[in-house]
Order: structure tokens, then sequence, then C-alpha cells
């Protein structure tokens, strides 16, 4: 169900209040859907209007102090937990060529320039050209040709055309942040893909600037749980990505919403085991967030009882899609039981063994249990992920039930979560 913008503001004027329900009843009666499609909406709508969600900014600060109260209104006691980064700071970054300007945003796990930047001769990837034209999708530019020829160092400087569902610049993630390599490389919209094509076969001189500064920044992850009758038993994580290129409503904030209602159904069911949620900062640079949360708990990778990942674009509304990636066949069956049920489709699923996407990746790599969901979405990087034609409440709700169902499984409560 898509909104309207009035809805959108009328559903989240003055916010929601969250009612304390009874003992042990909170994982097995679920709220009705038009209080949870609305706290759902108020929930995003906040996150989407802190501004552009990167990495160790201010906003990703303010964030974080904003999630933290929103766990506290869920009802758990929130933790902040932070790690130090390099953080970029774009100056200038730009293809000049005559009277003709077209800024763009550097990847960030290149190389960078001065900021004279640097002149050559314009043309095809794979040319002799100084600096060379290419394109590609959403984290893909370390694949492929365009990736060998970064790695080969072929070319002084690359622009590269971002290809998102919807135009505009569509930057990839900086999967290599703390091993940049490569030469530089400027992204820039897709709007810009006929004149850019055609300069590139003349051959023209162009001059491309990349400059950057950097700032040693904290970023936080949001992190809080709940105790387990045994603390013997490993405990189940429970985790979703927090920050992103611009605002993020159908990226991130679907994947929040569900992390946080999560918390709401099982606060007061006094699971088996622990129960660890954590939020995580540094996703567009290698993950870096969850990669310190493990760090700090060495071992707890294998040593827990499974990971749950909520991916991007969790009820997106636009192309909306869904690829489930599990360990095993077990977690795969339990979630596909919980979303069939809820009448949510499984699109796409990853060959067991192939390396995740997302936070996952960590948990896959260290031999332990997970299982994730990854949307689809057509705004997905775009500066235009926002507002109300976003998201899909009444699917990030079912979503919502679906883990929380799971979520009571792992965590070793019985009975599992009841669909209305």
């Amino acid at each position: 169900m898509l909104m309207t913008r009035r809805d959108w503001l009328a559903v989240t004027a003055g916010g929601l209040g969250v009612g304390v329900r009874p003992l042990a009843a909170a994982v097995r009666a679920q709220p009705g859907t038009a209080e949870l499609e609305q706290r759902i909406v108020r929930v995003i709508r906040e996150f989407e209007e802190q501004g552009d969600h990167r990495t160790a900014t201010a906003v990703d600060r303010a964030s974080a102090d904003w999630l933290s109260d929103q766990v506290k209104q869920a009802g758990l006691v929130p933790v902040q937990e932070s790690f130090s980064i390099s953080r970029i700071n774009p100056v200038s970054s730009a293809l000049v060529t005559g009277d003709r300007r077209i800024d763009g945003l550097p990847l960030f796990d290149g190389a960078f320039t001065g900021a004279a930047g640097i002149s050559g001769k314009f043309g095809t990837l794979g040319s002799d050209a100084e600096i060379a034209l290419a394109e590609a999708a959403p984290n893909t530019v370390a694949a492929g040709v365009l990736g060998e020829a970064r790695r080969a160092n072929r070319h002084q400087a690359i622009v590269l055309i971002t290809r998102g569902g919807r135009p505009g610049l569509c930057p990839n993630n900086a999967d290599d942040f703390l091993q940049p390599f490569g030469p530089p490389v400027l992204q820039v919209s897709s709007v810009e893909r006929e004149w850019l094509t055609t300069l590139a076969k003349t051959g023209a001189r162009v001059s491309l600037v990349a400059h950057v500064t950097r700032t040693t920044a904290d970023a936080a992850n949001v992190i809080a749980s709940i105790g387990g009758q045994d603390s013997a038993l490993p405990p189940l994580v429970i985790m979703t990505p927090r920050s992103g290129w611009y605002r993020c409503a159908s990226e991130r904030g679907g994947g929040i919403a569900c992390w946080l209602e999560v918390m709401r159904a099982l606060r007061s069911s006094q699971p088996r085991r622990r129960i660890l949620f954590v939020a995580s900062s540094g996703h567009e640079l290698g993950h870096l967030g969850i990669n310190a949360f493990v760090e700090r708990r060495p071992g707890i990778v294998r040593h827990s009882n499974g990971w749950m990942h909520f991916g991007a674009n969790i009820g997106a509304a636009t192309q909306p899609g869904n690829r489930l990636q599990a360990s095993d066949d077990g977690f795969d069956g339990m979630l596909s039981r919980e979303m069939t049920t809820l009448g949510l489709t499984i699109d796409q699923r990853v060959t067991r063994g192939t390396v995740p996407g997302g936070e996952a990746e960590v948990v896959h790599r260290g031999g332990g249990r997970y299982v994730s969901i990854i949307g689809t979405s057509a705004l997905f990087h775009n500066p235009d992920d926002r507002g109300p034609e976003a998201i899909a409440p009444a699917m990030i709700a079912r979503f919502s039930r679906a883990f929380g169902a799971l979520a009571s499984t792992l965590a070793g409560d019985a009975p599992p979560v009841k669909h209305d």
C-alpha cells in the first residue's frame, strides 16, 4: 500500500505513544495493523528528515542519539559503542572541459587528486586516454572490466557514470575503504551519460578533480539486549545497518523499523537465551561498524545461536523484490515459512556457500549461522530515496511480524509468535 504525502504527514504529526503490554504477551500479541503501520511511518519519516546518513558525520551522530531514544521507547536500554574512522570530506569533485563543469563524488576506496586535479585526453575504458569513461551499477565497481582497470591503474583517472534504477548520482559503497586501490574515480549522475559518451569519442582534453581532506572522527553502533533465562546459552544477534548515502528512507528505514518492532515484540518474553541487538554505522565503508562490534567480542560469530540480518530495501515500494541469504537449509526454511505465512515473497535465494551481501558477510566468513533478507528498490543509493512514495508500510509491518516470530523461535521462547 502506497501512501500520499497527506497521509505521510497525518500519521506522523505529534508521534505515537507506546503502550506497555502484559509480561510475555508481547511475544504473542502483535499490535493492530493501523497502529503498527503508523509507528513504522513515523520512525522512517523521522530518520529520513535527519539528512544524509554518511558515517561519522554530524547527521550520523545525531541519528545515533535519536535511535537510542527509539530503543528506550521500545522498552530496552540503549548503549552507544563508538569506533573511529578517517572520515573523507569531499572539497572539490568535478569534471571540467571548456565552459562545462560536471560535479560528482569521488569513489571512497580509490585514490584522490590534489586541488589542481589531473588533466589529459578523455576516452573510453581500456583506451590510451589518460582519463577514461566507465559505467556501472551501484556496488559493482570492484568487479569485471572496471575492477581490472582499477587494479592495473590503466588510466590516471576514471569518470564513472552511476547506473541506478532511476536517473541520478547513485554512489558506490567503499568496500575496500581500509585498503583503497586504483586511480581516482569520479562518480557522476546518469543524466550526463549521452554528453559524456559523445565527449569520450572525440578524445577531448579534460580536467578531473577529486580533492578531499580527512578528519579523524567517531561513529557509533547502537546496541541493546534482552536478558536470557540461561546465561550459558549462546546468544541470538539481530542486526541492521543504519548508515548510507543520502536520506535512505527505503534503503535503511525498513530494516530499522523492523529492528525496533522485534524489540517491542520480545521485550517482555523472557527468552531462554540472551538477544543482542545492534544497529551499525559504517555500512557504506566496508561494514566498519559491524566489524568493530565483532572485534570487541572475540568468538561471538561462532559462539551464538544465530544472526538475523535486516538488510537494504525491506518493504521498498518501487520495484520491490526479496533476496534470502542463509547459512543453511534450517535457517532458510524457518524464515521462509514465516514469510510465506504472511504473504511475503522470496524472489531470489543466494546459492548456499556464496558470500552474502551486507553485514551478513562477517558472519559467513566467521563460520556462524545466519539468515538475511535484502530487498530491491529503484531508489537504491538515489538522492530521491525519501518520502511516502519510497516505502510500503503494510509490507514492512508484515516483515516485522515474520522477523519477530523467527526471533522468538531462535531465542528459545516457546511457543513462538503467532500471526494474526
